[in-house]
């Protein structure tokens, strides 16, 4: 079995499991939900660091067959968790379960917990609290058929979550979407790419971090491996240091983005200046019915809005028929890639895509659709 788990959204276990290996994690096994590999707690550090499409990355600790509360409790006593934390920090369980004699979530949630602080207090005589918000140990319990699956977390919040982000327009795409859906894109990180309805600036702001090799996550405040009995501080400078190396400073080329909602322009300026890359990204106030390409090649990748509120969708066909206007008669040799989860609206460009990926934007399933202007 492989050592960790690296989950992230529907549409990008693919696109995961090559992005692992290109950090060097050889071992691999894709399943539903994300990849398995096998490496030590330095290369855990590392992915945690490194990876810009994981959503977590797990560390499975056990598994077993149960079929009620007694057997489940007894199974998960087997286990030494005091060896993670220390008796005083905080833990959190979160459970899931289907097609189980247990059927009530938060007793299988329930039932974990006491077996957990059970062993602190019979081994200390002190009971870790539970920490609902920012937990020093989180516990993942899967159950499917009676069959168990146990994991500690190592990441702490969520991989997405970059730290560079404090503000966000409407329904924003969540980091690891935005890397994931350039790396289906092939984008070769060489060129430059441009965004007609770029929001707050994320898929801009992904590809600069792609381009300048800045680890997406060197502006997080804390991993959770970093609060776990057994922390190795001298591998995590050293994973810290790699990452430092390959940074470069400038590049031939530049990012461009453009939207009509000036406030949030100003946040996109903002999130690319923590990001530090508001040097290679330019944000500019522009309806995609006037744009004209800034440069004389690139990728042009967007996410219009879809019209998920009622009313909205009719609105929002001038802005299709907008950017299928603009693709076809001023973006000729360019490669578009558009993401969109109204079927419906995707058909008023009235362009023909060259190739499909399906992918989840959150709850909402996508189409992201290749259109190569000739």
């Amino acid at each position: 079995m492989p050592s960790f788990f690296a989950s992230t959204a529907k549409g990008l276990v693919e696109a995961l499991e090559i992005e692992l290996k290109n950090l060097g994690f050889e071992k691999t096994e894709k399943v539903a939900g994300g990849v398995f590999f096998e490496t030590n707690w330095e290369g855990c550090y590392r992915a945690n660091l490194q990876s810009r499409l994981a959503t977590r990355i797990l560390k499975p600790i056990l598994d077993f067959n149960a079929y009620q509360g007694d057997e489940l409790y007894y199974n998960l006593m087997k286990h030494d968790f005091t060896k993670y934390i220390h008796p005083n920090q905080t833990i959190k369980v979160e459970a899931s379960l289907t097609d189980c004699s247990i059927r009530d979530q938060r007793f299988l949630a329930m039932r974990t917990k006491d077996a957990i602080v059970d062993q602190f207090r019979e081994k200390f005589d002190v009971r870790p609290d539970v920490n609902t918000f920012n937990p020093d140990l989180k516990i993942y319990i899967r159950a499917h058929r009676d069959q168990y699956s146990v994991a500690i977390d190592t990441s702490g919040e969520s991989l997405f979550m970059r730290g560079y982000r404090k503000e966000a327009g409407d329904a924003p795409m969540k980091e690891n979407l935005a890397a994931g859906l350039l790396m289906l894109a092939e984008w070769d990180q060489k060129s430059p790419v441009v965004d007609p309805t770029c929001g707050s600036g994320t898929i801009l702001i992904e590809a600069a971090m792609m381009a300048m090799k800045i680890a997406p996550g060197s502006s997080r405040r804390q991993f959770g491996f970093e609060r776990l009995i057994g922390f190795q501080q001298e591998a995590w400078d050293r994973v810290l240091d790699e990452a430092a190396s390959q940074e470069i400073a400038e590049l031939p080329f530049k990012f461009y983005g453009y939207d009509i909602d000036r406030p949030v322009l100003r946040m996109a300026k903002e999130n690319a200046k923590r990001a530090g890359v508001d040097h290679v990204v330019e944000f500019n106030f522009e309806s995609v019915a006037t744009l004209t390409p800034p440069v004389e090649k690139g990728l042009l990748v967007a996410n219009p809005p879809y019209g998920a509120r009622l009313g909205d969708e009719e609105n929002l066909r001038d802005v299709y028929r907008d950017i299928g206007f603009t693709l076809k008669h001023r973006f000729k040799g360019w490669d578009a890639w558009i993401l969109s989860g109204n079927k419906d609206l995707i058909l008023d460009m009235k362009l023909k895509s060259t190739r499909k990926h399906f992918v989840f934007n959150g709850p909402i399933e996508c189409r992201f659709l290749k259109y190569s202007m000739f």
